[in-house]
């Protein structure tokens, strides 16, 4: 009791000192409890979606992407069923009703502006045709639904989001035509819509549109008898359907599998986050180390005194860690709260962008609030652990000096050997990774070398401390004279401190030095190859991975100024080699003008003739892989198609990034073994403009496109700036996520500058009664802060630009052989730092600037 008494006192006693240690706890627990909450709403919106949507048992083609066929997304129509399967379906025993449905994704959805009122958050546009069974998710709130080929109905958010009403003329695009309708009513859902546009047409025009065709739909809707269960009602519909090519799904069934799908992207985007919340963490536990160890070190003369009285070092040790627990325990309930509010405020960030998310399903799981607990509570006591044992092993004798111990001024030897080693062994380790030969080998040394290199900084910072911080100090402190001589000698006083200080900033600025090096040299790898590869002006394709709609081609080939244009479309197949492996994989089925537009580099033979009637390429990995040479023959069998022998006529280096592995065919080829309606459409089309006319056939190909804005043309400047962008705009989110780092790096200069004027404040006291003004004394703390930033920036940028330097020669495996360091961004980033030393003194330097002289000389 006695010992918990004396841990609450001193607490209390030092809440302002604990004050940023706690926040550095709130925002590491925040950022974990707030990523699991918003996970977790995700999934319940979804889950209640799913739940609302599907019936009791659904009946669809059984083309399963487990065979390969992509089905839709390659031929512009979803795979469909006969209706007379809803006749057999509705003689099933436990059938109480079937209604057909008719559901595609491979549309576009514009208004009378030719404005696309499709999701921009990467959410599908759906057309259909309006059952009962939309009921169960949607309700009519205006108009009525589709009578005919002239009207259409809108979703409301989609709706409200476009400014559209009743009355307005929409066009839908597919691939069997557009149509043109009136909007005649507007569907609201009554579950969350995560942002997808919904579109439904009568059951007619559904099919006649959608499909190209009256008399099939895409899947069935089977409602059940009341008392007859799900899994019942499947057994008696697969019974009356036999063994045709159906799939049946439970409403169960069919909610998991979209689950399923949704989940995968979900669960990336958890652990992500939770990664980066791991990184705080990381970079909290440096401040909390650093708090601890200096309240111990300004208390030496108290515990003295109490291991004089009879206090054992247990007992001081054990004070100090219930002082941790109390800190974790305080930041991580306040963190707990805080997290559910970020996952508020992600909520409404992605609402704004289109992904409509309800606070009415706001999920707080019992697991999340114990994680955060645990993580909070366990991170701080782990972290005040060293600084208890220090605090355990002081003598009595200490009560008789002053307070502080000045052997924590030196780095011990044994230290400085343990951080070279560590620093050494992870040098060798990404200098293995970046002389690789294979990219799995790297991986591991890459790994390997980033985990020894971070932690032999961290051993040996107190002993860089030394060097770097006179350097610095030379470039940035000497101009200000003794003020700056005085700051030098201020972060120089405790290295320990200091190196421990800087590199909970280097942690976040090495990551994002690494991340930047990578992004740079992905961009200008890829190019560097569109430069030596692609000879085609124009590159024409959708955004979101949509077929060309043949009038869009037809729009396409009226162009004037054009030489040629080069059509490239993606097959599914079953590739068996000479030697009988077998594999699912694609064919890239182009025109033979498609040998110039991306100029390949062949191993053997000529790629030319992988144009030739039954000829084909293959890249260098598969024929290594398989022992395929230049003449075998290999059998391929095209999905929904006859099987062909086709001769490799050409081996190409997959040494590349544009269509690597790719392999060639003709498109005559592809057309005379797979029916018409299985030929997919163009995903790309490329373009060459007549000598001197790029400029004339670019506009006039942008005017051809001008009613279908779900296709961009692009030149190659077009296209290395949306690769740019995309690298961009990843790295800006993967910052954006890092700042959470940085944010607590920042509260830790905060916290080690206001505990050392605390600790220093006597000898302020005596600074300021020999003539040291306020705003001296202020710049001096000022500049010390800089330092210590400057410090932790250039161990940070130097050991980041290390592991992306490494990680691109082990990407160059991977054909990203261009090594790019963005001087600009490690510069401003430096320069940034600075800044930040700035801003984390402002506090502590007003602070001291606002010191009584007399009483801090009196101070003890």
């Amino acid at each position: 009791m006695t010992v918990f008494k004396t841990s609450m006192r001193n607490f209390f006693a030092h809440k302002g000192r604990m004050a940023l240690s706690a926040v550095a706890v709130l925002l590491s627990v925040a950022f974990v409890c707030g990523t699991l909450v918003f996970t977790d709403t995700m999934n319940t919106t979804f889950d209640k979606l799913f739940a609302a949507t599907s019936s009791d048992v659904t009946v669809s083609p059984k083309k399963a992407e487990a065979d390969g066929d992509s089905g839709s997304s390659q031929t512009g129509r979803p795979e469909s069923l006969p209706a007379a399967a809803m006749e057999t379906v509705r003689k099933a025993e436990g059938v109480r009703s079937v209604e057909g449905a008719v559901s595609s994704m491979s549309v576009t959805v514009v208004d009378d502006a030719d404005k696309d009122v499709g999701g921009s958050n990467g959410a599908p546009t759906i057309a259909g045709n309006w059952t009962r069974n939309d009921l169960k998710s949607m309700r009519i709130t205006s108009g009525h639904a589709p009578r005919g080929p002239t009207e259409v109905m809108i979703d409301a958010d989609a709706a409200e989001k476009h400014g559209l009403a009743i009355g307005d003329e929409l066009r839908t695009i597919a691939v069997t035509g557009d149509i043109k309708a009136r909007i005649s009513g507007i569907a609201t859902f009554t579950v969350t819509n995560p942002g997808a546009t919904i579109v439904f047409f009568d059951t007619a025009t559904s099919q006649r549109v959608l499909l190209g065709g009256t008399g099939r739909f895409t899947h069935l809707n089977v409602t059940a008898e009341q008392g007859v269960s799900h899994a019942r009602l499947k057994q008696d519909v697969a019974a009356a359907l036999g063994a045709g090519p159906y799939k049946l799904q439970t409403q169960q069934e069919a909610a998991d599998a979209n689950r399923s799908d949704v989940g995968s992207f979900l669960d990336v985007m958890k652990y992500a986050m939770l990664g980066f919340a791991g990184i705080a963490f990381l970079v909290g536990i440096f401040l909390i180390v650093n708090t601890f160890s200096m309240l111990v070190a300004q208390r030496t003369r108290e515990i003295g005194l109490m291991r004089a009285l009879g206090s054992s070092r247990r007992q001081v040790n054990r004070s100090v860690l219930l002082e941790a627990v109390l800190l974790g325990i305080i930041g991580s309930v306040t963190g707990v709260a805080a997290g559910v509010g970020l996952a508020v405020g992600l909520m409404k960030v992605m609402s704004s962008i289109g992904m409509d998310l309800s606070t009415d399903d706001l999920t707080v799981k019992w697991t999340t609030p114990v994680i955060g607990l645990v993580l909070g509570i366990v991170v701080t006591v782990v972290a005040a652990y060293v600084p208890a044992r220090r605090a355990g092993k002081i003598s009595p004798m200490a009560a008789l000096r002053d307070a502080g111990t000045p052997a924590d001024g030196r780095s011990g030897w044994v230290r400085a050997v343990i951080g070279l080693v560590l620093t050494g062994a992870g040098g060798a380790a990404l200098l293995l990774a970046a002389n690789s030969a294979k990219a799995s080998e790297g991986s591991l040394y890459l790994g390997v070398g980033v985990v020894l290199t971070l932690l032999g900084f961290v051993v040996i910072g107190p002993l860089l401390a030394g060097g770097l911080v006179r350097v610095l100090s030379v470039a940035v402190l000497r101009m200000f004279g003794p003020v700056g001589r005085m700051a030098e000698r201020n972060a120089l006083r405790n290295p320990r401190r200091t190196g421990a200080t800087g590199a909970a900033l280097m942690i976040g600025l090495a990551l994002v030095a690494c991340l930047s090096v990578v992004g740079s040299s992905m961009v200008a790898s890829a190019t560097d190859e569109l430069d030596r590869s692609v000879g085609a002006d124009f590159i024409i394709q959708s955004s979101n991975g949509q077929p060309i709609v043949p009038q869009a081609q037809a729009a396409l080939e009226k162009t004037p100024d054009i030489a040629h244009f080069t059509e490239y479309k993606w097959v599914e197949v079953a590739l068996t080699a000479p030697d009988g492996k077998t594999e699912r994989t694609g064919l890239a089925a182009a025109d033979p003008s498609y040998a110039t537009d991306l100029r390949r580099e062949t191993v053997s033979g000529e790629l030319a003739a992988a144009y030739g009637k039954d000829a084909m390429s293959v890249g260098d990995d598969y024929a290594e892989r398989n022992g395929v040479k230049v003449g075998d023959e290999m059998t391929v069998a095209f999905n929904g198609g006859r099987t062909a022998k086709l001769k490799v006529a050409a081996i190409t280096s997959d040494d590349v990034n544009v269509d690597k592995g790719a392999m060639y065919v003709n498109i005559t080829t592809v057309e005379r073994y797979l029916p018409a309606e299985r030929v997919p459409k163009n995903m790309i089309m490329f373009a060459a403009a007549e000598d001197g006319k790029e400029k004339q056939a670019y506009a006039a190909l942008k005017d051809s496109l001008a009613g279908y804005p779900q296709y961009k043309v692009q030149n190659q400047t077009d296209f290395k700036q949306t690769l740019k962008d995309q690298i961009g705009q990843l790295l800006n989110i993967v910052y954006g996520l890092l700042a959470l780092a940085i944010i607590v790096a920042v509260l830790g200069v905060v916290n080690t500058l206001a505990l050392s004027v605390v600790e220093r404040t006597r000898e302020i006291g005596l600074l300021r009664a020999i003539g040291l003004s306020r705003r001296q004394l202020r710049r001096m703390i000022r500049l010390e802060s800089v330092v210590i930033a400057l410090f932790g920036a250039l161990l940070g940028l130097g050991l980041g630009m290390g592991w992306g330097t490494s990680a691109q020669k082990l990407l160059a495996l991977e054909g990203l052989g261009v090594l790019e360091i963005p001087w600009p961004t490690i510069a401003t980033v430096f320069v940034a730092s600075a800044f930040v030393g700035l801003f984390a003194a402002l506090i502590p330097a007003f602070r001291a600037g606002r010191m009584n002289v007399l009483n801090a000389i009196a101070t003890e």
